[in-house]
């Protein structure tokens, strides 16, 4: 299996795969021996937008003013500071992810994520000029109890993400043209 890596600074920003997968632990295992870190979350927690919220503002330390809306959640995990990262890189684990499938917000709870870590994992700001801190590794990791493959890329498939996968994984990144699309519309 391979088709992703959590280690480092490229897409694909989210991970698909079965609980207990091998290459999944074996990498998570390898981005903490760099200084990264690894954060957990029970998918019964993140089973409402209300609920995503808090988890996220709790485990990875938002900010104080975090806003609690989808924006406000790509603009954190943008800024993640060095506690949370250890100045390397974070993974966000979803354990027990199949109820999620079900859930409303899903599709686009999976888009923020890969947002947020498109923008984490660049050097450059989304007007192309530099950060003041390097490009940091975050990734997206939600274990399935019963992984269907088909099943996860139809619950995820949306027009700015692009969805692959392989033997035993669904990977999820953005579509740039459809992003550079729309930010043309924008200006």
């Amino acid at each position: 299996m391979t088709g992703f890596d959590v280690t480092g600074t490229s897409a694909p920003w989210v991970v698909f795969v079965p609980k207990g997968t091998p290459e999944i632990h074996q990498q998570l295992s390898a981005l903490e021996a760099k200084g990264g870190r690894v954060h957990r979350f029970d998918a019964v927690d993140l089973m409402t937008e209300q609920g995503i919220h808090r988890a996220f503002a709790e485990s990875l330390a938002f900010p104080g003013y975090y806003g609690r809306n989808w924006d406000a959640l790509v603009d954190c995990l943008d800024d993640l500071c060095g506690a949370v990262t250890g100045g390397v890189g974070v993974a966000g684990v979803v354990c027990g992810a199949d109820p999620l499938l079900e859930a409303e917000h899903f599709p686009l709870f999976v888009s923020v994520l890969c947002q947020g870590a498109d923008r984490a994992n660049s050097a450059v700001d989304l007007d192309g000029f530099p950060v003041d801190r390097p490009a940091v590794a975050e990734h997206f990791v939600f274990e399935f109890d019963a992984f269907d493959r088909e099943r996860i890329e139809r619950g995820v498939r949306q027009p700015d993400l692009v969805v692959s996968s392989g033997d035993g994984f669904v990977v999820v990144g953005l579509d740039p043209d459809e992003w550079h699309r729309r930010a043309a519309q924008a200006t």
